[in-house]
C-alpha cells in the first residue's frame, strides 16, 4: 500500500487496483527470490563451518583461520572448506566491479535493494539487475569448477 501511494497518488482512481495488484505480485516475487538466492549461499556457507547455536551473530567466514589451524578436525575436511573457500574469493573477484559491489551489499552485509542503491548511486533496478547476474555467473564458475550448491 505504502508503495502504491508513495509512486501512484497521481494514477486515476481506476488505475489503482490493478497497480496494487501488480506491486503486490512484484513484492511477493522478490521476496520468494531473494529467499532462494540466500539460501543457496547461507547454504553453501554453512558447510563451511559448523554452527554454534548459542551464536547469533555467527559468521563462517571469520572463524574459517581459527578452525583451520585446529588439529581436531578431519585435515580432508579442513582442506576441502580452503579450497571452496578459496573458489568462492576467486569468482567474487572475477565478477564485473558493480556485479561484486552489489553482490557483496546485497548478501554479505545484507542490506535491502534500497540501502544498497543508495550506497552504490544507482537505482533499485540496476542493484536488482546487478545481483541477478552476479548470482548467475558466481554459480556458473563454481559449477565449473565442481563445485555444487
Amino acid at each position: 500500500m505504502l508503495k502504491l501511494t508513495e509512486k501512484y497518488a497521481t494514477k486515476p482512481a481506476q488505475e489503482l487496483p490493478m497497480l496494487f495488484q501488480r506491486i503486490l505480485q512484484n513484492t511477493i516475487h522478490d521476496h520468494f527470490r531473494r529467499q532462494k538466492v540466500r539460501s543457496t549461499w547461507t547454504t553453501l556457507l554453512s558447510a563451511l563451518g559448523h554452527r554454534d547455536e548459542k551464536d547469533e551473530d555467527f559468521d563462517p567466514l571469520e572463524t574459517l583461520p581459527a578452525r583451520t589451524v585446529s588439529n581436531s578436525a578431519d585435515p580432508a575436511q579442513q582442506q576441502q572448506q580452503a579450497e571452496i573457500v578459496g573458489l568462492v574469493e576467486q569468482a567474487l573477484a572475477r565478477l564485473p566491479a558493480r556485479q561484486r559491489e552489489a553482490f557483496l551489499l546485497r548478501y554479505w552485509e545484507e542490506l535491502d535493494v534500497a540501502e544498497t542503491a543508495t550506497a552504490m548511486g544507482c537505482s533499485e533496478g540496476s542493484v536488482k539487475t546487478h545481483c541477478s547476474r552476479a548470482v548467475h555467473a558466481l554459480a556458473e564458475m563454481l559449477k565449473a569448477r565442481g563445485v555444487s550448491l
